[in-house]
């Protein structure tokens, strides 16, 4: 895949390039800040971005302003954030309005490198990839009145599979269940969440955004 790289420290960068490199991956460009980066992607139309949330001058969420921004502008450009710390916040406001060729992972993660290169290939191919640990400490929230304690411990397993991004498929491989049971336990999710099955609405994103939500 043809790849952006935004990230402000040179040392990562410049690893993240010889990777994908030598994965085989095209990047089309490579930069310390996010200053440029529309501008790049306007001009290359990468397959996938990859960008730091918190880049130069503030050091604050130049990123991930960006990569709200390329969602909007171009939908076929798959983006990748890569964060220091779990923020909730951040996560949300990249799945509020699509969960498809969008991730968002720790930096940490980065050095599993096939978990890091799975990420790519689920954006690439039109999914989404969320941080398993991101996940975990969402899914541990067990305020009162909180519908996520309404659900089972596999109902909870599915929707954290779900969260990361797989698919009904790829959540029955990774838990070795069959189909159907994935898709029982997924209607079981939607039912306790109240996400009635509504046109216009997409179910799945719901369910993830439903404790995404700040």
């Amino acid at each position: 895949m043809r790849l952006i790289l935004a990230e402000d420290s040179t040392l990562l960068r410049e690893g993240l390039v010889r990777l994908l490199v030598d994965e085989g991956h095209e990047v089309v460009a490579a930069l310390g800040d996010a200053v440029t980066l529309l501008a790049e992607v306007a001009r290359h139309r990468p397959d996938v971005v990859v960008a730091d949330i918190r880049m130069p001058p503030t050091h604050t969420d130049e990123g991930l302003r960006a990569a709200v921004e390329i969602r909007e502008r171009f939908p076929d450009v798959g983006v990748l954030v890569l964060s220091q710390h779990v923020e909730r916040n951040y996560a949300a406001q990249l799945l509020a309005s699509t969960a498809e060729r969008v991730g968002y992972l720790l930096k940490d993660r980065v050095a599993q490198v096939e978990e890091f290169l799975d990420a790519l290939e689920r954006i690439h191919a039109g999914g989404a990839a969320i941080d398993p640990e991101v996940v975990r400490r969402l899914l541990v929230r067990t305020t009162h009145g909180d519908p996520l304690t309404r659900l089972t411990p596999r109902e909870r397993t599915v929707l954290e599979a779900l969260a990361m991004g797989y698919t009904n498929t790829g959540i029955a491989r990774k838990l070795h269940l069959s189909l159907s049971s994935v898709e029982k336990n997924l209607n079981a999710v939607f039912t306790k969440l109240e996400l009635p099955h509504t046109t216009g609405y997409n179910r799945r994103i719901l369910a993830v955004l439903r404790y995404l939500e700040s």
